[in-house]
């Protein structure tokens, strides 16, 4: 990312969304943030992909239902060959196959168009920065998945973890975002990314689906 000395980040982003009265509101509305460039609009998973050849690209915003190939091929074929970009989906679906299907096939995020401009905006810089952001109703529907899934018995954490990591990691399993863990903990949100990134190295924890998973099936959740 070329950028002046001096000058803030600007993330690079492609609006993906079959229907141009969604998907040209949005980018024009995400284009007035100071940090996002939104550097291409697309129908289509063609279209993605030549958008983020013709780069550079550090996220793409997501449709999951689009003509010609679909948002989850679309993002597997990215995580494959272009891991650098981030994927956050925005869709309208919630169901366990859609959720599981794009976070499985390696979206940072995964919001409903009920979510706000700030929401957006929010998810796309978080995503950019290597983290991940689920809607509050995709966090609820993942633990209920997990907890129907969860085994008998608790399966144990790495020893290195600490009493931190594991109190963040009981607070991902519940369904907190780090806004909330910071406001729960009283520490500061990049407190909170610090402990998830270590905790996710020391666990080999993908994303924070898998989080959610892990933190049920060794009980803290």
């Amino acid at each position: 990312m070329s950028e002046q000395v001096g000058s803030p980040v600007r993330l690079k982003v492609v609006v993906a969304d079959d229907q141009a009265a969604v998907r040209e509101p949005l980018a024009a509305v995400l284009g007035l943030a100071d940090d996002i460039d939104v550097v291409a609009a697309a129908a289509d998973g063609t279209e993605v992909l030549a958008a983020v050849a013709a780069g550079p690209v550090d996220v793409v915003l997501m449709d999951l239902r689009m003509p010609v190939m679909d948002g989850i091929e679309t993002t597997r074929r990215l995580t494959e060959d272009h891991p650098e970009v981030a994927v956050v989906v925005l869709t309208t679906f919630a169901d366990d196959d859609s959720i599981l299907g794009a976070l499985g096939a390696g979206a940072r995020g995964y919001l409903t168009k009920n979510a706000g401009r700030q929401d957006i905006t929010r998810a796309i810089r978080a995503a950019g920065a290597g983290q991940s952001v689920l809607d509050r109703e995709v966090q609820d529907r993942l633990l209920a998945t997990a907890r129907a899934k969860a085994p008998a018995a608790p399966q144990p954490l790495p020893d290195d973890l600490t009493p931190r990591e594991r109190e963040v990691l009981a607070l991902i399993g519940q369904g907190l975002s780090n806004r909330g863990i910071a406001e729960k903990l009283f520490i500061s949100e990049a407190t909170v990314k610090t402990h998830i990134n270590n905790l996710f190295a020391k666990t080999h924890i993908r994303d924070r689906a898998d989080a959610i998973r892990r933190a049920l099936a060794a009980g803290l959740a």
